[in-house]
């Protein structure tokens, strides 16, 4: 089968996201991507990444930690306010605090920036990218209200959302903004694995309640085909339904 410029950009950004988590170093990213701009089929495509996970691997979270409030995670100097990519790739992950600007600027690389463990110096964020035949990933929680607004060039800007959520009234405001030549810029909504793992573990917990709260009535069939059983007497002797 033969393989689409889409189908070559992905396996592009998938190179990209490993290089800059340290997957790859920078002579594998090299030879591997300027293969990936060659191959003509999807066959060729394929061993490219088969040891790569399709998007980057987060790192570990620490099991049972509490949620943060954002009140207490809004202020502070910042411990980053960019990063640049030249052949190579940055990250910024895990527990920092980022400022009123962070500017970025990857070229033939890739950058990673993740908000959902982060402080913020500020309510108000704009994070500015410029990628020229890179790819830069933005992730933010989904009670972050986000804004998207760059412009793309042979390339674009995506944003997308992998978990549910409102913006929190007391969260802050990210805008992220750019520019995209041959390159791309995707931001995602999604929650970190301990809070993933806190909201199942809630839910989880308020099912058990309900259904411990008040048994399910049983159905049985009968000659008059299929009625619940474990209601109420009725008035005529019979069961009520319920």
């Amino acid at each position: 089968m033969r393989a689409s410029d889409a189908e070559r950009e992905r396996i592009a950004d998938i190179l990209r996201d490993a290089m800059a988590e340290g997957r790859l170093d920078m002579e594998e990213f090299e030879q591997r991507l300027e293969v990936a701009y060659a191959a003509r089929t999807r066959g060729e495509l394929t061993p490219l990444v088969r040891d790569l996970p399709p998007s980057g691997t987060p790192l570990p979270d620490v099991g049972g930690a509490a949620v943060t409030a954002w009140s207490e995670r809004i202020g502070g100097e910042p411990t980053s306010k960019g990063g640049f990519a030249f052949w190579g790739g940055f990250s910024r992950r895990g527990r920092w605090t980022v400022g009123r600007t962070f500017t970025s600027f990857v070229m033939w690389g890739g950058g990673v920036v993740d908000l959902r463990e982060a402080r913020f110096a500020e309510r108000e964020v704009t994070i500015r990218c410029v990628t020229i035949m890179g790819g830069m990933s933005v992730t933010v929680p989904p009670d972050v209200q986000v804004r998207v607004n760059g412009i793309g060039l042979m390339g674009g800007f995506d944003e997308r959302s992998k978990d549910e959520g409102e913006p929190a009234p007391d969260a802050p405001r990210v805008t992220v903004t750019g520019f995209a030549l041959m390159g791309g810029v995707g931001v995602e909504r999604k929650w970190s694995k301990a809070e993933r793992r806190r909201r199942r573990e809630a839910e989880a917990g308020a099912k058990a309640e309900a259904v411990g709260g008040a048994p399910a009535p049983r159905t049985v069939d009968g000659p008059g085909g299929s009625r619940e059983q474990g209601g109420a007497r009725g008035p005529g002797g019979g069961k009520e339904l319920r």
